[in-house]
């Protein structure tokens, strides 16, 4: 718990630094989001002028958060660290790698649209092979490079970040879908949460607020998960009902790390914003969340806590498809922030009600999560 609670710390005060040093460079550099006036509601013009990439900070803060909590678990004598390495893990590469290499893709999109003064930066094709091709590595190494664990049972487990089934609040093992499945699969929830929340990402302070409920779930869930870990043999007599996590200690502390990296960059992208993430920051989150999601067997979990994501994607889809084959909208504009904008909501007004939202399917998805846990808890007393 300590090395969550230094890594949550350390990266909310590195990032509440970082971020007005990260607002002087970007505006040298003339690095401002580029406004379109077309279409757009009148309060964006004044807009012009803030700084992207924003999103550098708040990864750079969370890795060296990260390292911290490792110093941390480094002092800690070994009968504390429940089968816990105190050097990073591959679940902590999967789970950074993403976050950087996607944030990566992303700073390549906004620097091709700060260098060239227009909003198209980084054509579709190449922003979409971009993250498949980071999810496909990272998948490759969530799904072929496992840990041998001895479990609470005298048992030998070789457990991998990702698992070959399908999974909500723990696998559902008469949903296999094989290696090969999976890391399809992973490739997809990467690049769906990546471009979720960077549809979310319009409106000062809305994707970073969602983003860190949404993490901040992962990081109860993970923590929880290393309290009724498997490979703990002193879990008693729930031995049955325990999570199979490859390192859940390690998600605990990377999730902490990053909602408190994204509250520290929340201080200054709140309305009104100095600086915006960016595709740098929003396609780094969206992948985060994915990676979480992977690593805590909780893939099918993900569209419930990320409800917000969810419903802002899924009403975008709308808006394309009845477009293209009736011609007409079916919301003034998309993404769904920007019609009730149009509407004439204030945008601060907006981002509470939709933090609301996200607040609620985060609130949704743990109870389901709870739920489970105390169900299978009640099974095993009673029998």
């Amino acid at each position: 718990m300590r090395a969550v609670i230094v890594a949550a710390f350390a990266a909310f005060i590195l990032s509440i630094l970082l971020t007005p040093i990260a607002i002087k460079v970007f505006t040298r550099m003339r690095a401002d989001q580029p406004i379109r006036a077309e279409g757009k509601v009148p309060p964006h013009l004044a807009k012009k002028g803030t700084p992207t990439m924003g999103g550098v900070a708040f990864i750079i803060a969370t890795i060296i958060a990260y390292i911290a909590g490792h110093l941390v678990l480094s002092t800690l004598p070994d009968e504390q660290l429940r089968w816990t390495p105190a050097r990073p893990t591959t679940t902590g590469v999967v789970l950074l790698g993403l976050f950087v290499c996607t944030g990566a893709v992303g700073f390549i999109d906004d620097y091709l649209k700060v260098s060239k003064k227009n909003s198209l930066g980084l054509n579709k094709r190449g922003k979409l092979i971009g993250q498949a091709l980071v999810g496909a590595v990272f998948g490759v190494v969530a799904l072929y490079f496992p840990r041998t664990f001895i479990d609470n049972t005298s048992q030998t487990r070789h457990i991998t970040v990702g698992s070959e089934y399908l999974s909500f609040v723990k696998n559902i093992y008469w949903l296999q879908i094989g290696k090969f499945g999976a890391v399809l699969l992973f490739i997809f929830v990467v690049m769906s949460m990546s471009n979720a929340v960077n549809l979310t990402d319009g409106l000062d302070g809305l994707a970073t607020g969602a983003s860190i409920m949404v993490i901040g779930a992962y990081a109860i869930i993970g923590f929880w998960q290393y309290r009724h870990w498997c490979v703990d043999p002193d879990y008693g007599y729930l031995a049955k009902y325990c999570y199979e996590s490859r390192d859940p200690l390690e998600v605990a502390m990377i999730a902490a790390a990053a909602a408190g990296a994204l509250a520290g960059f929340l201080w200054w992208n709140t309305s009104p914003a100095r600086i915006f993430m960016g595709d740098t920051g929003a396609l780094a989150l969206g992948s985060l969340i994915a990676g979480l999601a992977y690593s805590t067997n909780t893939v099918l979990l993900v569209p419930i806590l990320g409800l917000l994501f969810v419903i802002i994607t899924i009403t975008w889809v709308m808006q394309i498809g009845s477009f293209r084959l009736t011609g007409r909208r079916i919301f003034r504009m998309v993404p769904l922030q920007h019609h009730f904008e149009l509407a004439g909501w204030s945008e601060v007004n907006i981002v509470v009600r939709f933090w609301i939202i996200a607040g609620l399917g985060v609130a949704i998805g743990i109870g389901l999560f709870y739920a489970d846990f105390l169900r299978v808890v009640t099974k095993g007393a009673i029998g």
